[in-house]
């Protein structure tokens, strides 16, 4: 694998070589000025997610959402 730098002005002009190379695997990172400001990489969608596979697995304490004085005296002070 190697890095592929190029400038706002190739990036916009070659956009669908980069996007190619990217999902190659390649790096192609995008410079503006010589500062390195984008990194074009591979899309990769995210894990599906399956709705209640922690039920019955964790529990929350009664007092979670309980605020007293207190705690008010912890968090701010006086």
């Amino acid at each position: 694998m190697s890095t592929h730098t190029v400038n706002v002005y190739e990036a916009k002009s070659q956009l669908s070589r980069l996007l190619e190379l990217a999902s190659l695997g390649e790096d192609v990172v995008i410079a503006k000025a010589g500062r390195p400001i984008a990194r074009l990489v591979p899309w990769t969608p995210a894990p599906t997610r399956v709705p209640g596979i922690w039920h019955g697995r964790i529990t929350i304490a009664d007092g979670f959402d309980k605020f007293d004085t207190q705690d008010e005296l912890d968090w701010f002070g006086e």
